[in-house]
């Protein structure tokens, strides 16, 4: 730590003389006991207490040496625990062993009697580890809770875990003078640990009782104090928990403590919707991912978006030669712009404005700044708002893919990866069609290309990303409800923006060219739990205090989402226990470049003949032309009307 303060001469002196002390009473008075044997000739006596008053200045000098080796004045004796008990036992034996040796070599024959040296020992372990102690009982005594707090506005608290953790928070709970938190009860699995006490609270038993002794005890707050638990388990303990109307707060896992750093000092904090949804924390390998990345000029286009953004977090710790953002938002780019110039002070960072569907600026970038790897996330995705700009879709998704692939065979980039969604599978929407022709954009290049490696990561919805569910839900909750959900069987898979990126980037290290990697969802999510425990996470009922109205399925909405088409099969598995291989499709690639530039011409000009097109490219797109018939006289009209204008 920067500025850490060393104990005072005030505080290290007094110390010094007490171990003197110590040390001094332990032999003279272990020496009298032993000599006051009447057994024990007179001459003998003397003979003792001389040396004793030859050795102990020089076994006094030993053992203040001995203990300053072993810290034993650099330790803030208040909050001395069993690693400072231990380090009184090593460092007291230390001395003592020095002593009787020195002794031994320099009394000789006048050497005490071995009782003495072990009585020694014994004394001075207790008087320095007593001493220590009693300090650190006396400065607990003065620590005063605070009694002006009115009972009204004490917190009882549940304490979930009865580990060191649990340990720990319930002590400074009790001891911090500004605390208003009063743990009350702990809850912990291990049935051998209930009914034993924590610093005087009760283990009242397992999870099973939560919402029975949250009655009895009459917890205000429940605290999850278990960071390194599975996050499989911590949903389910959690789920519990907030059906009991609680306030729930949580401890981050270890990790995020450590990369809290030295500011990290039990960062308490609500729980969130992805503590309830959260799986078990990616393991990269580590290796594979810095063998492409490191010392690399990587291009992120979409890079100031949720998923882009969060893939320029995670490639700046392998330390990429440069690091590009492509995006046609400034606001964003320059938010993480300056957000990764702040953690990482040596990054090669640029940010360059422009848009995917300008060809032009696309190749002026490829030319110019040559990225070794390009991670392809800029992308319109809002599946209802796209249902009523399909060109707008067309346009951005396919042809900005296009624009990406074409640019990066040309210019010599060794790996692309496209960010895909499982709407692409069997879509019914605009969106999740375009995002299937982008898919076999890739595929086509990939057979082409003789130096760059295309893929694509295909994975569902990401928690928290612009346009999702999650912000929707708090927006509404906010203002009272009520809370929509277009249908009650509704179901999606879902993943933490984190998560993905580090997935996408790992899929990028196994590549080899034409994969479209699937990612491992885990279990899909009803929407309506979802809703359900983000409002009894803000503290209140479900259709009590905040209704939940279904709104009905949205355009090119389905009730559930999938991550295979059927032609595609199982997918092969990979080394990575998350990640799949979705078998490559057949499609006609000797017409796939001109039936593009069939779809370029009428994007947004014809929609009926874009959605025939788009028919044609994706034979498992479900939508309808017909739907866009309004549009397309719309667009016919205007159309007309500017020709006659001109």
């Amino acid at each position: 730590m920067k500025n850490k303060k060393r104990p005072s001469l005030f505080y290290i002196l007094p110390q010094i003389l007490l171990d003197i002390f110590c040390v001094y009473f332990s032999y003279y008075i272990t020496l009298v006991i032993r000599i006051s044997d009447k057994s024990e000739p007179y001459w003998s006596r003397i003979t003792y207490m001389q040396a004793f008053h030859t050795i102990i200045p020089w076994s006094l000098l030993v053992c203040v040496i001995i203990f300053a080796l072993f810290r034993f004045y650099r330790i803030m004796w208040q909050f001395a625990s069993v690693d400072e008990l231990m380090r009184i036992v090593l460092g007291v034996t230390t001395a003592c062993v020095l002593v009787t040796l020195m002794g031994y070599s320099l009394l000789g024959e006048r050497r005490f009697p071995n009782s003495v040296y072990l009585g020694a020992w014994l004394l001075t372990m207790m008087l320095i580890g007593g001493s220590r102690m009693a300090y650190r009982m006396f400065h607990n005594a003065k620590r005063k809770v605070r009694t002006d707090i009115p009972k009204e506005e004490k917190i009882r608290v549940m304490v979930i875990g009865a580990g060191e953790m649990g340990s720990m928070v319930i002590k400074e709970m009790q001891n911090a003078p500004e605390s208003r938190s009063i743990p009350v009860c702990a809850i912990d699995d291990d049935a051998s640990k209930k009914g034993i006490r924590i610093h005087g609270v009760k283990v009242v038993g397992g999870r099973e009782s939560i919402p029975r002794m949250v009655v009895r005890y009459g917890v205000d707050q429940i605290l999850f104090a278990i960071p390194s638990v599975k996050n499989i388990e911590k949903q389910q303990i959690l789920s519990i928990c907030a059906k009991t109307g609680c306030q729930l707060k949580t401890l981050p896992a270890l990790y995020e403590m450590v990369e809290e750093g030295e500011n990290a000092r039990y960062p308490i904090r609500d729980i969130d919707i992805l503590d309830l949804l959260g799986r078990d924390e990616i393991n990269l390998n580590v290796e594979e991912i810095s063998g492409y990345l490191t010392g690399k000029t990587v291009l992120v286009t979409g890079g100031g978006g949720s998923i882009g953004s969060e893939l320029c977090r995670q490639i700046s710790h392998f330390h990429p030669k440069r690091l590009i953002i492509f995006d046609i938002y400034e606001n964003n780019a320059y938010d993480v712009q300056n957000e990764l110039l702040m953690r990482h002070k040596n990054l090669n960072l640029e940010v360059l404005i422009g848009s995917v569907r300008d060809k032009n600026r696309v190749d002026h970038v490829f030319e110019v700044c040559r990225p070794d790897v390009v991670f392809h996330a800029a992308a319109h995705k809002h599946v209802p708002l796209m249902e009523l700009s399909p060109g707008e879709a067309v346009k951005n998704n396919v042809f900005g893919t296009l624009n990406v692939a074409q640019a990066a065979d040309r210019y010599g980039t060794r790996r692309m990866v496209l960010i895909s969604t499982d709407k692409a599978v069997n879509p019914t929407n605009v969106m999740g069609a375009t995002k299937r022709i982008c898919e076999l954009i890739i595929q086509y290049y990939s057979r082409r290309s003789t130096h760059t490696e295309f893929v694509a990561v295909r994975f569902g919805n990401v928690l928290g990303s612009n346009g999702s569910v999650i912000p929707l839900f708090k927006k509404q909750i906010a203002s009272g409800g009520p809370v929509t959900i277009t249908h009650p069987d509704i179901i999606r898979y879902f993943m933490t923006i984190p998560e993905a990126a580090r997935l996408v980037i790992q899929a990028g290290g196994m590549a080899k060219g034409g994969e479209i990697f699937v990612l491992d969802m885990g279990k899909p999510v009803k929407i309506l739990d979802l809703a359900r425990n983000m409002i009894r996470l803000s503290g209140f009922e479900p259709d009590v205090d905040i209704r939940i109205e279904y709104i009905g399925l949205r355009p090119g909405e389905k009730l559930y989402e999938e991550l295979l088409l059927d032609s595609e099969g199982k997918c092969e598995k990979t080394k990575h226990d998350l990640i799949y291989i979705g078998n490559p499709i057949p499609f006609d690639e000797e017409t796939f470049l001109q039936d593009l530039e069939k779809l370029r011409a009428c994007a947004g000009v014809d929609n009926v003949r874009m959605m025939e097109l788009i028919h044609e490219l994706v034979p498992t797109y479900s939508g309808h032309a017909e739907k866009n018939d309004a549009l397309a006289q719309e667009a016919v009209k205007a159309s007309s009307a500017e020709a006659a204008a001109n």
